[in-house]
C-alpha cells in the first residue's frame, strides 16, 4: 500500500501573529502580507496580493537596518556600513530571516507554486519577510518594527563581518564561479511586468550556458541580486 505524505495544514494570520508576538488591530493587513499573487490567480475572491506592501517592507527595511548599522558600529566606514548593510538586506539573507521565524506554512500560495517548492524559495521568503515587515509598519509603526527587526539583525551581523560575507550576491557567485574553474555568470532579463513606475524585472543567472537562478525586484539589478542568492543557496554556499 503506498503511502501518501502530508500536506502541511495552513497557518492562520493570527496563528502566526501570536506566535510571534505582533499585534494587529486588523488581520486582513497581515493576510494580505501573505499573500502571493499566484493564490490571487486561482481565488478570484482574494483582493490584493502583498506585491504593495513588499514593496514599502523594503524602504523600511534599508532605513531601519542602516540606522541600526550607524548606531550599532560607530567605527565603520561609510562604505562598510554600506556593504553590511547590503549583506543583511540581501535576498538570501530575508530568506534566512524567514526561515528561522517559520512562514513558510503561512504563505498563501496558489496550487502550482505550492507544489512547485515554493514554500522553501528564497524569492518567495524574502518578499514575504519584506511584505510582512510592511504591515507591522503600516499596523503598528516604526518602533514595532524596530523591536521585531533588530533582535534578527544582532543574531547575525557579527558572523557576517568576520565571514567576509559584506561582499553583494553577484561579486560572490563570481568568486565562486572562478574559484570553480567556471565561466563568468552572465544575466538575463526574462520578463518585465507593471506600471512604469513600479515595474517588477525578473532576471535568470547562467554559468556556462546553465541556468542557476531566478530572481525578481523592482531594477534589474535588484533582480539580478536576487538571481545570483537563489544560485548561491541552490549551490550552498555560504
Amino acid at each position: 500500500m503506498e503511502s501518501t505524505q502530508a500536506i502541511p495544514e495552513q497557518e492562520s494570520p493570527r496563528a502566526l501573529a501570536e506566535r510571534l508576538g505582533i499585534e494587529f488591530s486588523d488581520y486582513r493587513l497581515l493576510n494580505r502580507a501573505l499573500t502571493h499573487r499566484s493564490y490571487l490567480n486561482e481565488n478570484p475572491g482574494a483582493l490584493e496580493d502583498n506585491e504593495r506592501l513588499e514593496f514599502l517592507g523594503d524602504a523600511v527595511l534599508d532605513f531601519l537596518v542602516g540606522a541600526w548599522l550607524y548606531n550599532r558600529f560607530p567605527e565603520m566606514s561609510e562604505g562598510q556600513l554600506t556593504r553590511m548593510r547590503s549583506a543583511l538586506v540581501r535576498t538570501e539573507q530575508l530568506a534566512a530571516f524567514a526561515r528561522k521565524l517559520d512562514l513558510g506554512p503561512a504563505m498563501r500560495l496558489g496550487f502550482g507554486e505550492a507544489e512547485s517548492g515554493g514554500r522553501t524559495r528564497p524569492a518567495l521568503l524574502c518578499a514575504t519577510f519584506e511584505a510582512l515587515v510592511g504591515a507591522i509598519y503600516v499596523g503598528a509603526g516604526i518602533p514595532v518594527v524596530r523591536e521585531f527587526v533588530e533582535p534578527l539583525l544582532e543574531g547575525i551581523a557579527h558572523k557576517i563581518y568576520a565571514s567576509g560575507g559584506m561582499l553583494d550576491p553577484k561579486s560572490r557567485l563570481q568568486e565562486w564561479a572562478q574559484a570553480n574553474s567556471n565561466g563568468a555568470p552572465s544575466y538575463r532579463t526574462i520578463s518585465e511586468s507593471g506600471p512604469d513606475h513600479a515595474k517588477v524585472f525578473v532576471v535568470e543567472v547562467f554559468i556556462n550556458g546553465n541556468s542557476y537562478g531566478i530572481g525578481s525586484g523592482y531594477s534589474k539589478q535588484s533582480a539580478a541580486k536576487a538571481a545570483a542568492g537563489e544560485a548561491l543557496f541552490k549551490l550552498g554556499v555560504d
